[in-house]
């Protein structure tokens, strides 16, 4: 075959190619969108990284989800440093700390908030090890407190503290590590009564999604009701609630005695820390509790 013809039929070749790829094209239709973003819950537009380090973009911030508290190392240009490497499981070590403001300075002027300018909780990711505690602080904006848990792991410590210059107190959490083997604990299961070094505790109410649930606990011991419990931390006790899986810190107001409303912003389980004080001694009874609609 000669060689113009070759590339005569070499041509019409790409012709009938290039016109069946048209056809195809048209018969398979246009490529699909890709799929939008999964929405948050409720159907609202999940916060993005801005949100999480205290950022907002004006155009979305009514659509924002709001996070809950002690997700975040960083809000409103606050943020938990972490000065200590990790936690110890011997003897009890010095963990310190710092709060930097908008500028990076170290704070040095908090407002008390339950006669404390700065609470401490610190537990391990599995909801175990639970630590309520009161650092000191120094001139600098250093805040220490000799400190050791009872087994390795990842620890979250949230800071639950108010700046002298916000109206508003803010809880910050940052991942801690304590060194050696991690073997979790399964979460204990629902259960409306505890006991802790002698006393019984009954827990009443239930966590509902979405709103103020009441909640009251009610403390014994050999039998009796303990009718003299001493005030901690400006009330009758003190309330602690987690929820389960990303340790959401969850704010839970006391309302008379040891009554309290918590507010939960999701079903699942969650687990309560209640403290209060008896005989000059400060005890912390635990509960698993299920949220549901």
């Amino acid at each position: 075959m000669h060689t113009s013809i070759r590339l005569s039929v070499f041509a019409l070749a790409l012709v009938v190619v290039f016109a069946a790829a048209i056809g195809v094209g048209r018969w398979r239709g246009p490529e699909p969108e890709p799929p939008p973003a999964a929405a948050a819950e409720h159907g609202e537009e999940s916060p993005g990284h801005d949100a999480v380090e205290g950022g907002h973009d004006a155009g979305h911030d009514e659509a924002a989800v709001a996070v809950p508290a002690g997700l975040q190392t960083a809000q409103d240009g606050y943020r938990l440093e972490p000065l200590s490497p990790g936690l110890s499981t011997t003897a009890s070590e010095p963990f310190r700390f710092r709060i930097l403001d908008t500028h990076g300075v170290p704070v040095t002027r908090y407002v008390a908030e339950h006669e404390k300018d700065l609470h401490l909780i610190v537990v391990r990711r599995d909801l175990s090890g639970f630590q309520h505690v009161h650092p000191v602080l120094g001139a600098d904006g250093t805040w220490s407190i000799p400190l050791a848990v009872a087994a390795p792991g990842q620890y979250r410590v949230f800071a639950d503290f108010r700046p002298a210059t916000r109206d508003e107190g803010l809880t910050l959490g940052v991942d801690v590590p304590a060194p050696g083997e991690y073997r979790p604990v399964a979460l204990p299961r629902p259960r409306s009564v505890a006991t802790v070094d002698g006393y019984t505790v009954t827990l009443t109410g239930e966590l509902t999604p979405g709103t103020a649930s009441t909640v009251s606990l009610a403390v014994s011991r050999n039998g009796r009701p303990v009718a003299d419990l001493q005030p901690y931390l400006g009330s009758s006790g003190h309330l602690v609630a987690l929820r389960e899986g990303d340790l959401a810190y969850l704010h839970v107001h006391p309302t008379a005695g040891t009554t309290f409303a918590a507010e939960v912003p999701s079903e699942g389980r969650y687990r309560l820390y209640f403290d209060f004080r008896h005989g000059d001694v400060v005890h912390t009874a635990e509960f698993t509790q299920e949220a549901h609609r």
